[in-house]
């Protein structure tokens, strides 16, 4: 088992795109891998892959809707903002939403920053900067954020 592992853990691969954290696509949420058998298997991510995606889902998640689940903290207020305005009111809410949500992440020894921007009209782009618990280099992550219909 190595570090990476040990730290950050493994999970099922549920997101295509962890640079960017945009894939929403519904009913698409497993992935297979082909084994060395030559079998289909559920693909995993293990490691910093790990680690983006559980806070990618973290903040898709609406924070108490796994409340039924034993994990009412769990998720973030970034749902709130759906159909407000791209403002810079608007986009400070953002930053605290995101802030919350990365201290709740035990795997996160400290937010080096966290900038959001107006993507257009109806995105915030929420750019991150972290220092995990392994103590190597920061990790970089975009995450757009759709707050209405593109008019």
């Amino acid at each position: 088992m190595t570090d990476a592992f040990a730290r950050f853990g493994a999970d099922l691969r549920l997101l295509d795109d962890l640079s960017h954290g945009n894939d929403r696509l519904p009913g698409n949420d497993l992935h297979t891998v082909r084994a060395l058998s030559g079998r289909a298997d559920l693909a995993t991510l293990a490691g910093v892959d790990n680690l983006c995606q559980a806070l990618l889902m973290r903040f898709m998640t609406r924070r108490g809707e796994l409340a039924a689940l034993g994990h009412a903290d769990y998720g973030s207020r970034l749902y709130t903002l759906i159909g407000e305005l791209n403002n810079a009111t608007n986009r400070n809410r953002a930053k605290l939403f995101v802030l919350e949500a990365l201290a709740a992440e035990p795997r996160v020894a400290r937010v080096l920053s966290v900038d959001v921007g107006a993507g257009g009209r109806d995105r915030l782009d929420i750019t991150m900067k972290l220092k995990t618990i392994d103590g190597g280099t920061p990790l970089d992550l975009m995450f757009p954020f759709f707050i209405g219909v593109p008019g």
